[in-house]
């Protein structure tokens, strides 16, 4: 057989190139996926892109099913109000309960802010992300702001009002909300959340114009 003849049977070979590259990107889409259900940690959720105030204090919950499944939080349309329901607890007591469900795996439960007795902000979760604080359904196009309270009424006390007030004032200002897109979780599911605030309608029509004054202050 003459070299002519031989050629034309010769099998194609591979590029060497190519084997490398499928297996490079199979592990970068596995990757992908671990980070998305929580498997793997997410080396981007914990970053800030959204330029918070500095009142902020960022003590990002870990990622897990039960209180952050990093599930992404595509839009929002409006700001849940909510209060703890323990009355005298501070925020950082709180958050960390939140944290500890991924421990005792009891319920799902979260919130992005919560804010303290002394007026101190956390925020447990990035805005990037969903939290679970409203309701399946409305989880995710809402941010969830906890406030804690000094009893059982559950009326926020000076301090907590204040900085609740502007963090939801900056809030609505950064996605281009109004007072009217601020609800409280009575106003989804019909729970008596925030308390005082559902029991006294005129405390939370004040809480909505001192709000809508605060989007003025932020522009």
């Amino acid at each position: 057989m003459t070299k002519r003849e031989w050629e034309p049977r010769k099998k194609k070979r591979p590029e060497r190139w190519l084997i490398p590259a499928i297996a490079a990107a199979v592990l970068v889409a596995a990757v992908v996926v671990l980070m998305g259900k929580g498997i793997l940690p997410n080396p981007f959720a914990d970053k800030n892109p959204d330029n918070l105030p500095s009142y902020v204090q960022q003590e990002f919950l870990t990622p897990n099913p039960y209180s952050r499944p990093q599930t992404p939080l595509k839009e929002v349309n409006n700001i849940v109000i909510h209060y703890v329901g323990n009355p005298n607890t501070r925020a950082i007591a709180n958050r960390n309960y939140f944290e500890g469900l991924k421990d005792s795996k009891s319920v799902q439960a979260s919130s992005h802010f919560i804010v303290g007795l002394e007026g101190e902000v956390i925020q447990c979760i990035p805005l990037s992300e969903v939290s679970y604080c409203t309701s399946k359904e409305r989880n995710v196009d809402t941010v969830a702001i906890e406030v804690c309270h000094p009893d059982e009424s559950g009326k926020f006390n000076d301090s907590s009002y204040q900085s609740a007030v502007k963090l939801t004032a900056w809030l609505c200002s950064y996605y281009g909300l109004t007072e009217e897109d601020v609800i409280r979780h009575y106003d989804v599911t019909g729970k008596l959340c925030p308390l005082y605030y559902v029991e006294h309608e005129d405390a939370w029509a004040q809480f909505k114009a001192d709000v809508k004054s605060g989007i003025k202050n932020t522009q």
